[in-house]
């Protein structure tokens, strides 16, 4: 059996987090975890959780990044155990069986898509009894506090005031607020077991900075309520409602 070593991009603290549901999952009887990856990209996640023995599908439109997650898959000789579905966020229930997976990923998704409550939904349905959804989205107090320090302040408090925290040129559709992701999350059935941060100050540090002790702070902060507001990103973690 494979290990549950998760090695992929994101914090510490998300690592840790996913792979306590794959032990989880394990304990349940699942040898292979059932693993879906909406808006998977290039394989960021989906490469390692293969190679850590899952069976994982990928959902996403994007050829050149399905290119790249083929070759990565390919080098990391997990293929057969990778499935794509070369399709828009939307079609997830078209393509995966209702309750049939151990862990959902939407990380870097609700802030791109039309409608998030309907893909939240999708992702509540998709996800099996015991299992659970992980969210990870752009925190829109960090936009604010970023653009703030780095002297656009008449930007900052534009996104301030801005109901879905962007701006003009931003590439993103919307970035949320904890408040505003566990209503989200809550709305589409599920109920949130963990909300965290993710690179609290990773993207503020300046100098030269000792990766260990980056990474130590970033794990000890990532449960801190008053750091997690601050965080660049927001990591939730929903399973469904009994």
């Amino acid at each position: 059996m494979k290990t549950e070593t998760v090695a992929a991009r994101g914090s510490g603290a998300v690592r840790r987090v996913l792979e306590a549901e794959l032990k989880a999952a394990r304990a349940r009887g699942a040898e292979h975890p059932r693993v879906v990856d909406v808006g998977g990209g290039s394989g960021g996640w989906a490469v390692p959780f293969a190679a850590a023995g899952c069976r994982v599908t990928v959902v996403e439109p994007s050829p050149n990044a399905l290119a790249t997650l083929q070759r990565r898959a390919e080098e990391e000789g997990v293929s057969d155990l990778i499935t794509v579905i070369a399709d828009d966020s939307d079609a997830l229930g078209r393509h995966v069986e209702a309750g049939s997976a151990d862990l959902v990923l939407a990380h870097g998704l609700l802030e791109i898509v039309d409608d998030p409550a309907a893909v939240l939904t999708a992702l509540a349905t998709a996800v099996a009894p015991g299992g659970a959804v992980s969210v990870l989205v752009a925190n829109r107090n960090a936009a604010v506090l970023h653009r703030a320090l780095a002297g656009r302040v008449g930007e900052s408090r534009e996104l301030l005031e801005s109901a879905d925290g962007v701006v003009a040129g931003d590439t993103v559709l919307r970035r949320f607020s904890a408040a505003g992701l566990r209503a989200g999350l809550e709305a589409a059935g599920l109920d949130v077991t963990l909300l965290q941060g993710d690179r609290v100050i990773s993207d503020l540090v300046a100098g030269d900075v000792r990766e260990d002790e980056l990474a130590d702070f970033e794990l000890a902060a990532a449960g801190t309520p008053a750091l997690r507001e601050i965080a660049s990103r927001l990591h939730a973690v929903a399973r469904p409602r009994a």
